[in-house]
């Protein structure tokens, strides 16, 4: 009998996705503050020149996080690519999130309302540093 990838990876699970930031306190007050994530965890690298923040709604062991990596040396900012699209987090009501983040000055490129073609409703907001993220609304 053949062991398939399936097999070998039956345990495995979604860790983190990692983005760079230009500025971490920024960043963890967009995260945290904001969006109510929690920091989990945050190391300093001196010889690498770096530090690590992981942000999420739960700790690392039962949920996916976001690993925030701060280059001290990074004065410009990071070039996205055409590769990356957006991070996803489910809300209770997206239009209250908007609502809330619109007053703090959060850029909203795509405000609360149905999906085209269907009836979900998402919204898509920006961190600090331009990444898109996907509010969708919880049925």
């Amino acid at each position: 009998m053949s062991v398939t990838s399936q097999d070998i990876l039956k345990n495995s699970r979604l860790l983190h996705t990692m983005i760079r930031v230009k500025d971490l306190d920024l960043s963890l007050k967009f995260y945290t503050e904001l969006l109510g994530m929690n920091l989990l965890r945050k190391n300093d690298y001196p010889t690498g020149k770096f530090t690590l923040a992981f942000v999420g709604y739960g700790d690392e062991e039962n949920h996916t996080v976001i690993e925030l990596t701060h280059n001290w040396d990074q004065d410009d900012p990071y070039e996205h690519g055409d590769g990356f699209g957006h991070i996803a987090i489910s809300v209770e009501d997206a239009y209250k999130v908007c609502e809330k983040l619109s007053i703090e000055g959060v850029k909203i490129p795509r405000p609360a309302g149905p999906m085209k073609g269907g009836t979900r409703v998402i919204a898509f907001i920006e961190d600090p540093d331009g990444y898109k993220i996907e509010l969708i609304q919880r049925s």
